[in-house]
């Protein structure tokens, strides 16, 4: 158990320091990383670093790989042992872990390729055992892992050990969780073509190191970083073993800590200043907390969970109530584009100007139609001027059977009665499919042809949205066409094309994703992307008489205290909003997912959400309705 440090960290058990961003927290770690090889250079000895993959470490690499290129720090006398590996992929397979590590790190700085460990993944089935043992003594010869580097995965697993892993485990061979392999689907074009196994280092490897820093970023990982901080140590949750360390050090984002509790519910843990924000937060839980209507609270209930300080700064439990009714009241609305000759004193969106032109922003496509079909069939049907931009092609996610399919259809459109026609271009990708196999990279021609299947299916989501195809955007930013998942570059080119977008359609709302997730994630730079070109757009005009909604993004959705526009919607519009998904067949298998939830795909995950939120409306008193969309504003 760590010290306690003030009455706001008493829950967590592990030291956690929460950073504005990844990249200030990689500066932290890379400063400790530093400090040691310095030192150790300097006294002609070795320094043992642990590596993990993913796509958290990459910034930290990127940032040890420029001190190195431009300060001068040196990995010659540098060892490191990497976590794990998948089981039956070849250090040279482009999924692999000692690839990625290649990519990522090893090839861009000074480290002697012998020095470089990683698992084993072609080791023959009999020979695992010996192999994870040699692996085991390498560390303990080499003086043991003096900084080891670790992500967490939202099952809680650190390396590849998955749920069950005691702090006991040694490296071996692992079987790898249903959840594990979902979330590397994409990885793999595929949640089939994922390995079902793997060779980690043991929680008990890991936590022979002298020093470990635990890295995470996004709100995706705040609910097991939650767990992993505040909860008790168990098997079920592998990185809470992380607690018997006495050098641990959580880095983690805003984002990450969002459900801790001195960040989530910090009324429970200290007296807190009592802000609008604080208020509606802590009432909206207590209303949920104790399944009653906010119009049913009673002072009880606020001093019995830790909120009688607020009966005492604003007044009797019911005219609190009243104030959060009518606030939560007045974010629901049917006129998302905002409604003509009404008082929209109490509206989320203003009246005026209408009709609007109202820029829908999907990082990949799917995601709009996902996320706010019914809100865009609504702003349609109102009459407003609806554009929506891809801001990506989505192409890294179309699985090559897909491509394979759609080449044997231009093939036969091709073919004239007599049975000769220019079949060049099908047959050149055809070759390139089989030559790349399963899992090489694809080539350009590949990538284009994905690009355009994803095309079609958008045009054919647009068209059911009500979404004339003439007003769909797609952006291809070179960031995504140009890289690799976990190997994305924003640059300058990317922003003035979203720039060129914004001063083109001059928006008077922009629906966008994006803000809060892992940094690397497409959906995070997407929306990096936009704010850089906002900033641009700072004098212009229209950028004043603009509103900005932030919707969540799949698999997940706004708390009732974070959303300012709720839009409902009737079984009719639900239910053409999954007729619009369903366009996107492409992506039929590629769930999303979240933990905990049961839904096999992306359309049975989306009726659960949008469904969820209509349930939470209700169980706070408020109308019942089929389904809700939300939104948080977002302050320019």
């Amino acid at each position: 158990m760590t010290p306690i440090e003030s009455e706001l960290t008493q829950l967590e058990r592990i030291p956690a320091q929460i950073y504005n961003s990844a990249d200030d927290a990689c500066q932290t770690v890379a400063d400790a990383i530093t400090d040691l090889i310095n030192e150790r250079n300097a006294a002609n000895k070795q320094t043992v670093l642990g590596l993990a993959t993913g796509s958290t470490p990459v910034r930290l690499y990127r940032e040890l790989i420029r001190r190195h290129q431009k300060e001068g720090l040196s990995f010659a006398n540098v060892i490191t042992f990497n976590l794990d590996e998948y089981y039956g992929l070849d250090g040279d397979h482009p999924k692999s872990y000692r690839k990625f590590m290649q990519d990522q790190l090893f090839d861009h700085v000074d480290l002697k390729p012998e020095n470089t460990n990683v698992p084993d993944g072609l080791v023959a089935s009999e020979a695992v055992f010996q192999s994870c043992k040699a692996y085991e003594d390498a560390i303990v010869a080499a003086g043991g892992i003096d900084i080891q580097i670790l992500g967490i995965g939202r099952t809680g697993h650190i390396g590849f050990n998955e749920p069950g892993s005691g702090p006991e485990t040694l490296t071996r061979l692992v079987t790898l969780d249903r959840l594990t392999r979902r979330y590397a689907a994409r990885d793999f074009l595929g949640e089939a073509n994922v390995p079902r196994h793997a060779i980690t280092m043991g929680v008990g490897t890991i936590l022979a190191a002298r020093k470990l820093f635990l890295l995470a970023w996004g709100e995706g990982k705040a609910s097991i970083m939650a767990k992993t901080v505040e909860g008790e140590q168990t098997d079920t949750i592998p990185a809470t073993f992380l607690q018997q360390h006495e050098n641990c050090f959580f880095c983690i984002d805003q984002a990450a800590a969002s459900h801790l509790t001195r960040k989530r519910h910090p009324w429970l843990v200290g007296r807190i200043e009592w802000t609008e924000e604080t208020t509606r937060k802590a009432v909206l839980w207590l209303a949920q907390k104790t399944a009653k209507a906010l119009l049913k609270l009673v002072d009880e209930d606020y001093t019995e969970n830790g909120m009688s300080d607020l009966l005492i700064e604003q007044g009797f439990a019911y005219q609190i109530n009243i104030n959060l009714f009518n606030i939560t009241q007045h974010t629901i609305t049917g006129w998302p584009g905002g409604k003509p000759d009404a008082d929209d004193s109490n509206r989320p969106e203003r009246a005026t100007p209408f009709p609007k032109r109202s820029l829908i922003l999907s990082p990949e496509p799917l995601d709009d139609v996902y996320c706010l079909g019914g809100t865009i069939n609504r702003l349609k049907q109102h009459g407003n001027e609806v554009t929506i931009a891809y801001q990506t092609s989505g192409n890294l996610a179309v699985a090559d059977s897909e491509v394979q399919a759609s080449i044997e259809l231009m093939i036969e459109l091709g073919k004239d009665r007599s049975g000769k026609a220019d079949l060049a271009y099908p047959k050149t990708v055809e070759q390139q499919l089989k030559d790349k196999g399963a899992f090489g990279a694809d080539t350009a021609e590949i990538r284009h042809l994905k690009g355009l299947i994803r095309r079609s299916e958008a045009r054919s989501s647009g068209r059911t949205l009500g979404i004339d195809t003439a007003n769909l955007q797609f952006m291809d930013l070179p960031f995504y066409e140009e890289g690799r998942y976990r190997r994305f570059i924003v640059t300058e080119t990317d922003v003035a094309q979203m720039y060129q977008l914004l001063e083109s359609v001059q928006p008077h709302q922009i629906f966008a994703t994006g803000y809060g997730h892992d940094p690397l994630s497409v959906p995070a730079l997407s929306f990096e992307v936009l704010r850089a070109a906002l900033k641009q757009c700072a004098d212009s005009e229209w950028f004043n008489d603009c509103n900005i909604w932030l919707y969540k993004g799949p698999a997940d959705e706004w708390e009732a205290h974070e959303i300012d526009m709720a839009v409902p919607l009737s079984p009719d519009e639900f239910e053409n909003k999954f007729q619009g998904i369903y366009q996107h067949q492409t992506q039929r298998s590629q769930s999303p997912g979240r933990a905990g939830n049961k839904s096999s795909n992306s359309w049975d995950l989306a009726r659960d959400i949008n469904r969820g939120t209509a349930e939470i409306y209700d169980g706070l008193g408020l109308a019942e309705y089929e389904a809700i969309e939300c939104f948080k504003r977002y302050n320019k």
